[in-house]
């Protein structure tokens, strides 16, 4: 082959990897290749959400926010957050911190005594490594039906029963959802201020989140752009509202719950959240940085959680803080690629069996472009 015919195939294949690079970083593309999976899976019922630097690539709503009437979901329909709810209730122990209202090694007797369950720390609770037994169960087992509890009442059963510890504080990551609703409770016993009025005031009207917040039933009852979550039943062959089952019924009777839960809201809301997560309007980003650092156990090892968040490494593109939420009907995520600025947002209202594979694909769309 003479020289300037090897000189023209180099430069023919830097022109074709260019074309493919071009490709790959293309909305247009990205937007083929979810046509085609939505496609595929066409009663998924959600709304999709990516963007980089910001800027949303990837914005689109499926199915129905009321599988009875057939209303259509919108790209501001609002779900519930479920578990992604937990990274709000760990922002307010971090402004709060940052203020010198407490410390993330306090023990948590000092702003809920009686609790039978010393050495726990405010920072075991953010990490889930305090041991604590599920506050739910207790509930469960002993509580009037009849009657909503909040966090003072479970607070109160913990005291009363005594349920044994699942471990030692510090000993293992343990996911728990009572660490998080301790924490909502020290929120409002270290600011004095409801945990709900510091979370609309500190955090959701500071971000411009005007379509967030942590909603009663009745309240819900009365958005017209409220998606409802629904589980398929195989027997009726058809989606069935969530709130007719059984197993939903916890989230009413434990209905004024905080922390843990709760929080309902948008697409477009949780990218301005992830937004103000690259400033310092809520939080230094040094403060925010511990958030975003893996726990450290009784014996040196690492766990994968920090405050609020769950952590990983992608080969590529950096750390990666993310986390997901799961209440009947519901399933949520947000995936914030921190090093590269990308974001994946889903928020789905039929718990569909095939969001693995979504995310999958999400992930690899992202994780493929530069």
């Amino acid at each position: 082959m003479k020289a300037n015919s090897v000189t023209s195939l180099f430069i023919l294949t830097l022109l074709l990897n260019s074309f493919a690079q071009a490709q790959t970083n293309s909305p247009a593309l990205v937007d083929k290749e979810l046509t085609t999976l939505f496609a595929s899976i066409p009663d998924f019922s959600g709304v999709v959400l990516i963007a980089d630097k910001g800027k949303p690539v990837y914005e689109k709503a499926f199915g129905y926010k009321n599988f009875e009437t057939k209303a259509p979901i919108t790209t501001s329909s609002i779900f519930e957050l479920a578990s992604v709810s937990k990274q709000f209730t760990a922002m307010t122990i971090l402004m709060l911190k940052q203020e010198g209202k407490l410390a993330y090694d306090d023990l948590i007797e000092k702003y809920i005594p009686g609790l039978p369950y010393p050495g726990i720390t405010i920072r075991h609770l953010l990490n889930h490594t305090s041991g604590l037994p599920d506050y739910q169960d207790v509930m469960d087992k002993h509580w009037d039906k009849s009657k909503v509890a909040n966090n003072a009442d479970n607070i109160a059963y913990l005291i009363q029963y005594h349920p044994a510890k699942l471990a030692e504080p510090g000993a293992k990551y343990q996911y728990s959802n009572t660490g998080y609703m301790l924490l909502a409770s020290i929120t409002e016993k270290a600011s004095g201020q409801d945990f709900i009025e510091f979370c609309r005031a500190r955090i959701f009207k500071p971000v411009g989140m005007t379509h967030t917040d942590i909603r009663t039933r009745e309240a819900k009852i009365k958005l017209p752009d409220m998606a409802w979550g629904y589980m398929y039943v195989p027997d009726k062959k058809r989606y069935v509202r969530a709130d007719s089952f059984p197993e939903f019924n916890y989230a009413i009777w434990l209905g004024n719950r905080k922390g843990p839960g709760r929080i309902s809201s948008t697409a477009g809301d949780l990218l301005k959240w992830d937004r103000a997560l690259y400033t310092n309007k809520l939080v230094s980003q040094q403060t925010l940085q511990e958030a975003f650092t893996p726990a450290e156990l009784n014996d040196g090892s690492l766990t994968h959680y920090g405050f609020g968040w769950e952590i990983k490494q992608n080969d590529k593109l950096g750390k990666v803080v993310w986390h997901d939420g799961d209440n009947p009907g519901y399933k949520t995520q947000i995936m914030r690629y921190i090093d590269v600025d990308k974001t994946i947002i889903v928020l789905c209202n039929n718990a569909h069996e095939k969001l693995p594979t979504i995310l999958k694909t999400l992930e690899g769309l992202v994780e493929n472009s530069k």
